[in-house]
Order: C-alpha cells, then structure tokens, then sequence
C-alpha cells in the first residue's frame, strides 16, 4: 500500500509540475507581471532608418545627360554608376569619391537626398537611388519547427507582412499575443505587445519591422496532449516496476 501511495505522489508532482518540464521548449517568455513597452503612434508610422550592419545599394544617375565614369571599369562611361557599401558599427560608410560618411539613423529617402548633395560636388544634379539589400528579420509563426529567417525586399515591411511570408500565425499560435522584440542598442531591448486576433489590431500589425527584429507568437499551451507526450514514457515504466513489484510480492 505504501508504494501506491508513493507511485501517486510522484505522478501528481509531475503532472503539476513547472513549464520548465512540459514546455521546455519555448523561448522568449515573459513573466506575467512584465511591463511591455508602449506602442506610440511614431512607432506605428515609423519608416525603416538605415542600421550598422546594413548593405545599402547605391545608384547614382545624371539628371543632364552627364556621362557617369564606371569606378570598376574606367574605359567605358555610363549614365549611371552602381555600388554596395555596409555601414560599420559606428554608423559610417565608406563611398567612392566622398570617403566616410554617416548613415546610420537616415531613413531611405533621407539618405538619398543626403547623397544627393555629396554627390553635387562631383556630378552635374545627381539623382540618386538606395536600398537595403540585406535586411532580415526573424519570425517565429507559433510552432517552433515553423520559424524562418526573412530577407526582406521591401524597405517598409509591415508585422502582417512578415508573417504572411512566413504562412501567417500557425493553429498553435495566439494571435492575440503577438511580441515584437526590437534591439535599439541597449542592454534591454524593447518589447511590444501586439494583440492581432481582432480588426483593431490592423493598426499595430501595420508598424514597420526594422532590420534584426524578431516576431514571437506565443504558442498555444495543450496541457492534455504534452501531457501524455511527456508522461507516457514514464508511466510504461512504473507500470512495468509495479507489475514487477506485484509479482515478488505474491511470491
């Protein structure tokens, strides 16, 4: 009878034991008292700015039919020269002509404009074109063996856009816990709570993710099917020892 009562025990401990055993496997979490960090309108209408790390492409063309000198090639001339430069930690660039600039914190069209004036020294009313090449974000839709890494061609890829690339929100997923988690370069970084299960979170879903951003939706806890997942092989082997138990005994 005694080791009934201990074979009870142990199985009712386990059975309401932490998530640190029945969900191992997730990431990102949150205790329940976390304070998220507030969604402002200059969040949601925010433009993607230019990151170190970034790969911008750069084209320059002449507005006055100013043959442009191909760097790589000086033996032909073109209307337009192309190249692709990173921005290094600090911020800076190195371009052809103008040497080390500062890009970092421009938005797209802030940045063309930018080198639309450096350029004015060299070139006859350049106009000129960029784009990040190499921006990547990281979805996870709400079943881990589902997320992806995004490399994202539109410069002003929305939350619902990232995670219709990716299949939209899996059948394991809360839609109405959705995390944007964003690094803005200091030791914590910023998380937003996103509730997308209802139309009024057409609003917060429309906020444009920024390079290195990481969409978490919350998987869906099925305490029954973990459940039997995680028990059954232990339950197989205290019955196996109870049978065992049962037939010394008898003897």
């Amino acid at each position: 009878m005694r080791f009934y009562k201990y074979f009870l025990f142990f199985l009712t401990v386990f059975a309401f034991s932490s998530c640190k055993v029945f969900r191992s496997n997730l990431m990102l979490k949150t205790p329940h008292d976390y304070t998220y960090d507030k969604i402002a309108d200059s969040i949601i209408k925010q433009s993607y700015r230019i990151e170190s790390n970034d790969i911008v492409q750069v084209r320059i063309f002449s507005n006055d039919g100013f043959k442009i000198i191909d760097l790589a090639n000086s033996s032909a001339n073109f209307n337009r020269v192309d190249f692709d430069y990173l921005v290094d930690r600090d911020g800076t660039a190195k371009l052809p002509l103008v040497g080390r600039i500062k890009l970092s914190g421009l938005t797209i069209p802030e940045a063309e404009s930018y080198l639309e004036q450096v350029y004015t020294e060299f070139y006859v009313k350049p106009f000129v074109t960029a784009k990040v090449i190499n921006k990547r974000v990281i979805v996870f839709p709400g079943n881990g063996g589902k997320a992806q890494v995004l490399n994202l061609q539109n410069g002003n890829t929305t939350v619902i856009e990232a995670l219709a690339l990716t299949g939209g929100i899996q059948e394991d997923g809360k839609a109405y816990k959705v995390k944007l988690i964003r690094n803005d370069g200091t030791n914590k970084p910023k998380v937003f709570l996103m509730d997308l299960s209802k139309i009024d979170g057409i609003n917060v879903g429309n906020s444009v993710v920024m390079a290195n951003d990481i969409i978490y939706v919350e998987p869906r806890y099925r305490f029954a099917k973990t459940l039997v997942t995680e028990i059954a092989p232990i339950l197989t082997l205290l019955s196996s020892t109870v049978i065992i138990y049962s037939l010394f005994i008898k003897k």
